[in-house]
């Protein structure tokens, strides 16, 4: 792999086959569906990492989305996307995202994530036991 995960981040990998849902009508996979993904993707490993106590009382919604797309991608490939996060700063966190095609570079991505107390609806400091759980 080009980009490789810091070994001091809390890492996700998931992996799972391109379907004709996610192509485009030039072919490949339509840029929405990396999305998607990364969404999925950060959403299971929030699942995986937070207790059901922290998951009633916060919740994130998406700030900024960067995307650079190095290679296409196409029906039947088997995708590996990796996520981590690279900061935490107030409310607010970058959430790192590879998505490969095999060893292939395909995309990357950084999406701003901003912590909501799920009662208010307003933003949350990130305190450090929630960032420990992504960064040791």
């Amino acid at each position: 792999m080009i980009d490789k995960v810091p070994e001091n981040k809390v890492s996700f990998k998931y992996s799972f086959k391109v379907t004709l849902n996610d192509i485009d009508g030039l072919g490949h996979v339509n840029n929405v569906a990396y999305l998607a993904w990364t969404q999925m993707v950060a959403n299971m490993h929030w699942e995986k990492l937070a207790s059901d106590e922290l998951k009633k009382n916060v919740q994130w919604f998406v700030l900024r989305h960067e995307v650079d797309y190095v290679q296409q991608a196409f029906n039947n490939d088997t995708i590996t996307i990796y996520t981590w996060i690279e900061d935490v700063k107030g409310a607010r966190s970058n959430r790192v995202f590879r998505i490969y095609r095999e060893d292939e570079l395909l995309v990357k991505c950084k999406t701003t994530w901003c912590l909501i107390d799920a009662k208010t609806l307003k933003p949350k400091r990130i305190d450090n036991e929630l960032a420990d759980l992504f960064i040791v």
